[in-house]
């Protein structure tokens, strides 16, 4: 069976909203994944500014927020659709929307973007709400990712993302255990920001930077990361697990970004040892916006192969646009009523079939 859709992801670091078009085939309980299309799509200022401030809003302005994210969501899309000439070519979108508020201690996440609003102005089928089942069933609602890497790139040992927040995903038995690690690429961006950069190209500033032993230790001393799975960050409390070591320090900031790619390294180093794999050629995948840093990358590479692990980084499409990929695999198995989002990794009472479906078409 062959699914065409479009993905849509916005994650935290704000670069932009991914899109892709995909031929997602199933045959047999095997997937593979076909990219027609993909671009980001960068955020103006206004929408950089919306939502950063997101947190600061009144309920009724967060409602009208709502609504206007998802027509410029819908909007995207439509300009996407015929610049590619892919009109009548798409069975469904699956949105993840932008992170509006994560507090699963209460049972709440919510994403921004009306898939209603997507749904009518497109007049193609929405699914949206991704981790909305999840979290009412007790779960983390994050990560939701990990299904894709089970189903789409199964042959690894570890799957690791960089993106605004670092995560990853790992065999345990014969299932698979994931979940967020610390803060990624926000940090780095807005450390690069003081600089008067929009991030740290290649990881060039931080390259120049020498290691902070005092700020390394604070950053690591931090209580999350002694805490076992399932676990998940939203935004502000990943933020806080560096923003107040980092930002109230009078060190050079190429040191103090040298000193985060550090940290990160270290974190993912850390739970790779605790959590050994046991074939003989131990694989991991790396995506996501870090997979650029060259410098991260190098740093990672060498402390990962002390632990005789190999970093693979795939292709740059793959590297952009897998998040959004595995959106649009959530929204296929939605459709189909398959499981989407693992207990294994989320902590949920039950793996469940997340995401609202709204019909754009009479």
């Amino acid at each position: 069976m062959e699914y065409k859709v479009i993905g849509l992801m916005s994650g935290s670091s704000l670069d932009g909203l991914d899109i892709v078009f995909v031929h997602l085939q199933e045959t047999r309980g095997s997937w593979s994944f076909d990219i027609k299309q993909a671009e980001c799509i960068p955020y103006n200022t206004a929408w950089t500014s919306d939502l950063k401030n997101i947190q600061n809003l009144s309920v009724a302005e967060y409602l009208t927020l709502n609504t206007l994210y998802g027509l410029f969501l819908a909007n995207t899309i439509n300009d996407f659709i015929e610049r590619y000439a892919i009109i009548h070519q798409v069975d469904f979108i699956a949105s993840h929307g932008h992170t509006a508020y994560h507090d699963t201690a209460h049972n709440t996440s919510v994403q921004l973007g009306c898939g209603a609003t997507i749904s009518a102005h497109t007049q193609i089928p929405v699914i949206s709400e991704l981790r909305a089942m999840d979290v009412a069933l007790g779960g983390k609602g994050a990560p939701i990712v990990p299904i894709g890497d089970q189903l789409l790139f199964g042959n690894y040992d570890y799957w690791l993302n960089i993106g605004g927040i670092v995560n990853i995903s790992l065999k345990k038995g014969n299932s698979i255990q994931a979940f967020d690690v610390c803060a990624g690429n926000q940090i780095l961006n807005a450390l690069a920001e003081k600089l008067g950069q929009e991030m740290d190209y290649e990881g060039k500033i931080a390259r120049k930077g020498s290691l902070l032993q005092g700020v390394l230790a604070k950053l690591n001393q931090q209580n999350y990361f002694h805490q076992a799975p399932p676990k998940s960050l939203s935004n502000e409390a990943a933020q806080q697990l560096a923003f107040p070591t980092l930002f109230e320090s009078a060190y050079a900031l190429e040191d103090l970004m040298h000193t985060y790619v550090r940290h990160i390294v270290e974190q993912v180093t850390m739970i790779i040892r605790n959590n050994p794999a046991t074939n003989e050629k131990v694989q991991l995948l790396l995506t996501g916006g870090g997979a650029f840093n060259s410098f991260l990358v190098e740093q990672l590479t060498a402390s990962l192969a002390d632990e005789k692990v190999t970093v693979i980084v795939p292709d740059a499409t793959t590297v952009k646009f897998k998040e959004a990929v595995v959106m649009a695999l959530i929204g296929a198995l939605r459709w189909r009523e398959d499981i989407n989002v693992l207990a294994s990794v989320t902590g949920a009472t039950r793996s469940s079939i997340g995401g609202a479906l709204w019909m754009g078409r009479q």
